[in-house]
């Protein structure tokens, strides 16, 4: 494996790696692990997931890093299973446990409690996250011991909460939801309505938006290191590299398109004051593309009168034009 390191170039790459994260690592661990395989410059992961989760991990390289955050933005699905009884510190397995009490739950009494986490609710973030308060991360904080009680609670929404299975002590839950929650925080609360206590055992992300754990080129990080490990040509870079990473259409693909001419191109890179008069109602972000060549350009807001307000565009767009 090292040998194999040294031979590969260090190149600025941009591209998209849907990988399947195993569980026991962190994701920023398996993200310095993936720059090393591919010597990237610049990478960055999408939508953090806990040592305990495994699923989909999307890990943009290069310029794709500028887009990431449209699919961070998106909605989530997890499938994760409970064990009910116990409550812990961190509402997952690796906390300690804090109390145990008998499970005396019917699988009405299960679906009649979750259905009242459905549509917009608040959400109070778990102690062992890192979300800050005065710059530091909360999991600090609870590491020493410590607990804020007058956390702010978060604005999020529950697309859908199922009860997939009930089995004695272990519940099994297909949740859809919005960016932002913590489905350990759902857990740990639906334990408590419960009256018994719950917390994750297991826990899997299926989807970010439109990308599913199912889509072919999802890899884990095992089927990587056997791929470059049996790879016979030492200048693997270029074409393992072309054949793993995906354009920029899988970040982008829920965001409306606009199909611009070169000249309000260039108009958009100079900075002029321009009106989309073919914007759609209600719409405020577009993705940019050039018209002649359908070459992506980059992301335009647009504000209520229809005038581009932001944009974020790829490096190479300057130097075209």
């Amino acid at each position: 494996m090292k040998k194999m390191l040294k031979i590969i170039k260090k190149q600025n790459l941009d591209g998209l790696l849907l990988l399947d994260k195993s569980i026991g690592m962190t994701s920023n661990r398996i993200l310095q692990y993936i720059k090393m395989i591919f010597n990237a410059k610049k990478a960055g992961y999408i939508g953090t997931l806990d040592p305990l989760a495994t699923g989909l991990l999307p890990i943009c390289f290069g310029e794709y890093t500028k887009f990431s955050q449209y699919l961070t933005n998106t909605d989530k699905t997890y499938l994760v299973t409970a064990l009910l009884g116990e409550k812990t510190n961190t509402a997952d397995k690796y906390g300690f446990l804090i109390k145990k009490r008998d499970v005396n739950v019917t699988k009405k009494n299960i679906i009649k409690k979750i259905n009242l986490f459905k549509g917009k609710i608040k959400q109070k973030p778990p102690m062992y996250s890192a979300i800050k308060y005065k710059g530091i991360p909360l999991y600090k904080y609870a590491r020493k011991g410590i607990e804020i009680s007058n956390l702010e609670y978060r604005n999020i929404t529950i697309f859908q909460i199922k009860l997939l299975s009930f089995n004695k002590n272990k519940i099994k839950l297909h949740i859809h939801c919005s960016k932002g929650t913590y489905i350990r925080s759902i857990i740990d609360d639906l334990g408590d309505q419960l009256n018994c206590g719950a917390h994750i055992i297991k826990l899997r992300r299926i989807l970010i938006s439109h990308i599913s754990i199912l889509n072919k080129n999802v890899i884990t990080l095992e089927q990587l290191k056997i791929l470059i490990m049996n790879y016979k040509n030492h200048q693997l870079n270029t074409f393992l590299i072309k054949k793993l990473l995906l354009p920029i259409d899988y970040i982008i693909y829920h965001i409306p398109k606009l199909y611009l001419s070169d000249l309000l191109i260039k108009k958009i890179i100079n900075g002029e004051k321009i009106k989309l008069k073919s914007v759609i109602d209600k719409i405020k972000i577009f993705c940019i593309f050039r018209k002649k060549k359908f070459n992506f350009i980059g992301i335009c807001h647009i504000n209520d009168n229809g005038y581009i307000i932001k944009c974020k565009l790829m490096n190479y767009v300057k130097n075209f034009y």
